[in-house]
């Protein structure tokens, strides 16, 4: 049962991670109008560096692929660490108390944590 549990919820991670990524790449998301000032300035940042959102989406979307099958689940976890961090440390820079992005982190780790038999060759000597 809890394998079960593991693939949905890996499964509908992944696919979180593949819409992003699709939609870095071909912005068929409209932005909200909303959104505060900061985040506009870090994201007019980010773009002004042309190919920084293209690599963060192919990570994205590779990733997502990975968390999607089983086998490579693990190796999905490793490519989308990186991303999940700098994402928690935006919402809490911002002092945005979004759940989302925790729950997101949290599911993660719970990837690295049913899978840490896998990393454990990389850290033996």
């Amino acid at each position: 049962m809890k394998n079960k549990i593991l693939f949905v919820v890996s499964l509908l991670f992944g696919l979180m991670f593949i819409n992003a990524g699709l939609n870095k790449l071909l912005n068929y998301m409209p932005v909200p109008e909303d959104l505060p000032q900061e985040v506009m300035v870090m994201f007019d940042a980010m773009t002004k560096i042309t190919w920084l959102m293209p690599l963060i989406a192919v990570f994205e979307i590779i990733g997502g692929i990975l968390i999607i099958i089983p086998r490579l689940r693990a190796l999905g976890a490793l490519v989308l660490t990186p991303i999940m961090v700098g994402i928690v440390a935006h919402h809490i820079a911002l002092g945005d108390l979004n759940p989302l992005p925790f729950a997101m982190a949290a599911i993660l780790i719970w990837i690295i944590i049913e899978n840490k038999v896998k990393y454990l060759p990389l850290i033996k000597k």
